[in-house]
C-alpha cells in the first residue's frame, strides 16, 4: 500500500488536469456515411466460399457505434436478414467477440458486461468498478434501465447478491447516478472534504466507510481530484487506498487507469481478451488517444506493440484498426 500511495502522490496519476480533461477517440464518424452502401460491403464479405475479413475490418474500424446501428438496420432493410447472426455465422473466437462487442449500442454492451461480470460463480469486481466508477449520471441511468428492460433483472439485487460490506454500499452508491458533475472545482469544499476524510479515518479510532462512501460517489471527478489532493497532505492515501483505490485512480487520471488495466490484460502469460476487448471498445469513441499517450509514458512502449505481441490474426488486425496503427 505504501508504494501504491507513492504511486499515486508522485507518479503517473497525478497528471496536468488539461491532461486528465481533454479526450479524444481514435475512432471517429465516417464522412460520407452511407449504411446502405456498408451493408452492401458487409454482404459481399460474407457471401459465397469463405469470409473476407479484411472487408469486415475496414468497415467496422472506421464507424462510429451509431453509425455501426444503421448499418444493421439497413442490412435487415435490404436483405431481411440480421447481421449479427450472419457475422457469428463466419467468424468465431476473439474476433467474433470483439466485432459483436463493436456492434453493441454502448449502453447495452456495459449493462451486458456488467450482467457477465455477476453471472455465473464468482465475481469480476473490477469489471463492477471500471464501469460504475467511469461512466456519467446520465449513461449509470441509462445502464440501470437497459439492465432491467434487457435481462429482466435488478442490478441493485443482483450486487447485493454477489458482493458485501462497504464494496457492496459503494457500487450501490455508484448505481444511482446523482454524483455532482460541476465542472467549477470548489477548493474550499476540497479542504472540508479532505478534513472529514481523515476524521473518518485515521483521526479516529475505527474508520467511518460511509464518509469516504459519501465523497468519493457523489463529488465530480475534477472535485474529487482536488479532495484527494489535498487529503494527501494528512497521509499518503493509505486509508482511502484500502477500499476505493480504482475509484480514485479514475478521479486522478482516467486515461492512466485504463491504460494500466490494458497493460496487466496483456502482461505476463496468457492475456485477458475480454478486459482487452471491451477497454479498447468502450474508450474507441472517447479517450482512447490519451489512453495511448499515458500508456507509452508509464510503460516505454506502445499499446499497438503490445497488443501485436500479444495477439495475431484478424484479431490482431482489428484491434490495431481501432487503436489507429
Amino acid at each position: 500500500l505504501y508504494c501504491a500511495g507513492q504511486l499515486v502522490k508522485h507518479g503517473s496519476y497525478f497528471q496536468p488536469a488539461a491532461m486528465v480533461q481533454y479526450t479524444q477517440g481514435t475512432i471517429q464518424a465516417a464522412p460520407n456515411f452511407d449504411a446502405n452502401r456498408d451493408a452492401e460491403i458487409l454482404r459481399k464479405a460474407m457471401k459465397g466460399f469463405g469470409t473476407d475479413e479484411q472487408a469486415i475490418i475496414n468497415v467496422v474500424a472506421n464507424r462510429s457505434n451509431d453509425q455501426r446501428q444503421k448499418i444493421k438496420a439497413a442490412f435487415k432493410t435490404m436483405y431481411g436478414k440480421d447481421l449479427i447472426k450472419d457475422l457469428k455465422s463466419e467468424l468465431s473466437g476473439n474476433v467474433e467477440e470483439l466485432i459483436l462487442a463493436l456492434f453493441m449500442p454502448s449502453i447495452y454492451y456495459d449493462a451486458w458486461s456488467l450482467r457477465h461480470a455477476m453471472k455465473g460463480v464468482g465475481t469480476q469486481e473490477r469489471v463492477l468498478i471500471e464501469i460504475l466508477c467511469t461512466r456519467t449520471n446520465q449513461e449509470i441511468r441509462d445502464i440501470v434501465n437497459c439492465y432491467r428492460s434487457e435481462f429482466g433483472r435488478d442490478i441493485e439485487q443482483d450486487i447485493r447478491a454477489d458482493t458485501s460490506g462497504h464494496f457492496e454500499r459503494l457500487l450501490i452508491s455508484m448505481c444511482q447516478g446523482n454524483r455532482d458533475e460541476n465542472q467549477n472545482v470548489d477548493y474550499q469544499k476540497a479542504q472540508e472534504d479532505a478534513q472529514r476524510l481523515y476524521q473518518a479515518g485515521e483521526g479516529r479510532l475505527g474508520t467511518d466507510e460511509s464518509c469516504f462512501n459519501m465523497v468519493l460517489a457523489s463529488r465530480s471527478f475534477p472535485q474529487l481530484k482536488a479532495t484527494v489532493e489535498a487529503y494527501s497532505r494528512y497521509t499518503i492515501l493509505e486509508l482511502i487506498l484500502k477500499v476505493y483505490f480504482i475509484a480514485v485512480q479514475c478521479a486522478l487520471n482516467r486515461p492512466a487507469f485504463f491504460a494500466e488495466r490494458l497493460y496487466y490484460s496483456m502482461k505476463g502469460a496468457g492475456t485477458d481478451d475480454s478486459t482487452l476487448i471491451r477497454i479498447i471498445v468502450t474508450r474507441s469513441e472517447i479517450d482512447l488517444v490519451q489512453i495511448k499517450q499515458v500508456f507509452t509514458q508509464m510503460y516505454q512502449k506502445t499499446l499497438a506493440s503490445m497488443i501485436s505481441s500479444d495477439t495475431s490474426g484478424d484479431y490482431r488486425r482489428l484491434l490495431l484498426a481501432i487503436v489507429g496503427q
